[in-house]
């Protein structure tokens, strides 16, 4: 079991680095993971997801996951796309993990309503608009 773990440790410690050539990627999960909450509350009430703990603990992972991706993306690409609120969108994974049992719904549904559609259209924009061939290594 230990062994197991060393290793764990080892491939998320090797691929958590902050490099501009996994930025598209890291934007890429951030589209995913709202496309997962998309889909799991299309057509579904604030009650509704409140009420369904499965669709709640899987809106809320995605939600880490799109903070965790946004805070891997190097401080370069932050700084070249200020339109987005990177702090916030990190802010939203860390208070999910360090708050984890006070969650305020409430606020889970808000972000669903009207912060993800945004952020999807930014990150779509930001995936379409660079030029991935010049970001592998923005300071040459």
């Amino acid at each position: 079991m230990l062994h197991l773990l060393a290793i764990v440790s080892i491939k998320i410690k090797n691929s958590s680095m902050r490099e501009p050539l996994r930025d598209r990627e890291r934007l890429e999960h951030i589209i995913a993971a709202i496309d997962r909450i998309v889909r799991y509350t299309s057509g579904k009430s604030y009650n509704d997801l409140v009420s369904d703990d499965m669709m709640y603990y899987a809106v809320v992972k995605n939600i880490e996951i799109i903070g965790e991706a946004a805070n891997m993306l190097t401080q370069e690409f932050q700084q070249s796309h200020p339109d987005t609120p990177w702090k916030m969108v990190k802010g939203m994974r860390n208070y999910i993990v360090h708050e984890y049992f006070q969650i305020d719904d409430i606020v889970v549904w808000d972000v669903i309503e009207n912060n993800l559609p945004e952020l999807r259209e930014q990150v779509t924009r930001y995936l379409s608009e660079t030029d991935w061939s010049k970001w592998k290594n923005p300071k040459e």
